[in-house]
């Protein structure tokens, strides 16, 4: 709080009735609220066992699969920016073996692509 104001003061500059001060005080968390909490612990876990590259739609699946769930992937989406988690883009591996071909065709041509004629 700011120094020498009261709690009517600081409503008043905010402009907010005093009771909705009180109220919100004083209230409790929603069931919404406490699910929440609860995802944001499971969120955290699941990144760190599997390193980070969940993002959230695999991270939707996962927790949808793994406690019976059913969770929107905007919820996660969501509760993953409030943690500022995000996945990490792996490189993709080239599978290419170099190897001397099999089959060679048949040097027809002569290496000769000059034609006599036109049309």
């Amino acid at each position: 709080m700011v120094k020498g104001c009261s709690i009517s003061e600081l409503c008043r500059f905010a402009g907010i009735p005093r009771s909705s001060y009180y109220k919100w005080l004083n209230r409790q968390e929603s069931k919404n609220e406490q699910f929440n909490q609860t995802l944001l612990s499971l969120i955290k876990n699941a990144y760190k066992e599997k390193g980070g590259i969940l993002g959230y739609r695999q991270m939707t699946i996962k927790l949808n699969r793994e406690n019976d769930f059913h969770v929107n992937q905007k919820r996660i989406y969501r509760l993953m920016q409030i943690l500022n988690l995000k996945s990490v883009c792996r490189r993709k591996k080239k599978n290419y073996i170099k190897s001397t071909s099999q089959v060679t065709a048949e040097n027809i041509l002569n290496r000769e692509f000059r034609a006599d004629q036109f049309g």
